[in-house]
């Protein structure tokens, strides 16, 4: 079969791909989502297939009803981005589209599945105030997008904006943002485990019961210990 060259075909490929078992497994996961019914690898292998499609049709799946469109479309642009020969203005309109329809960006897996490469690594050696304008953003998606992006300068050496980021979400009450939250400690951790150790000591008794665990499961010192 050709590879995909639009949005259309994009979705009757999904719709061809659909299962009621695999239907009845995501509806049950996310039970307020439109769903196709179509495994998440056949999902991400199509996104693979359809890299090249143009961004005005990434954007109309990002504002499909259909959860595995959306998921598709989220799908391409980590695809895209995690090219090496990618230009400037290419990395920059797959950041701009990201951001502009972030409204349909709406679940913990559609933000985790591009934030980081999309948002983060083009933030690398950039001005990372639109990062804060996220975290304090309404939008319980819109601040997972802030932590998860911050991974990607975690990994690069840059801790400083991440740091800033944890302490500015650290209470924060969705319980979507603090897993993130979580996680981003732990890769603090891997970073410069002295780092985190002298973080904790200072906001040890402000960490969730969640963020907690995480800390706990990736072995990171305890708080409650100041190591």
């Amino acid at each position: 079969m050709p590879d995909p060259t639009s949005s259309a075909e994009i979705v009757a490929c999904l719709k061809a791909l659909a299962d009621p078992a695999d239907k009845a497994k995501t509806a049950k996961r996310i039970p307020s989502e439109q769903v196709i019914g179509v495994r998440m690898r056949a999902v991400f292998d199509l996104a693979k297939q359809s890299m090249r499609v143009p961004l005005a049709d990434v954007r109309t799946l990002l504002r499909s009803d259909w959860y595995e469109a959306r998921l598709v479309a989220v799908s391409i642009l980590d695809f895209r981005a995690r090219a090496k020969r990618l230009s400037d203005d290419e990395r920059r309109a797959l950041f701009d589209l990201y951001l502009a329809e972030h409204q349909y960006i709406d679940s913990w897996d559609l933000v985790d599945r591009a934030a980081p490469r999309v948002i983060g690594t083009y933030l690398i050696g950039r001005d990372h105030a639109p990062l804060f304008t996220l975290a304090g953003s309404a939008s319980v998606w819109e601040r997972r997008t802030a932590i998860t992006a911050a991974f990607q300068l975690i990994r690069a050496g840059d801790l400083d904006t991440p740091i800033r980021l944890i302490d500015m979400l650290l209470e924060d009450p969705e319980h979507f943002v603090q897993t993130s939250v979580g996680t981003a400690l732990r890769e603090l951790h891997r970073a410069s485990p002295e780092t985190t150790r002298d973080f904790l000591a200072r906001n040890g008794e402000r960490l969730s019961s969640t963020t907690r665990r995480l800390m706990r499961d990736s072995r990171a010192a305890s708080p409650r210990s100041g190591a």
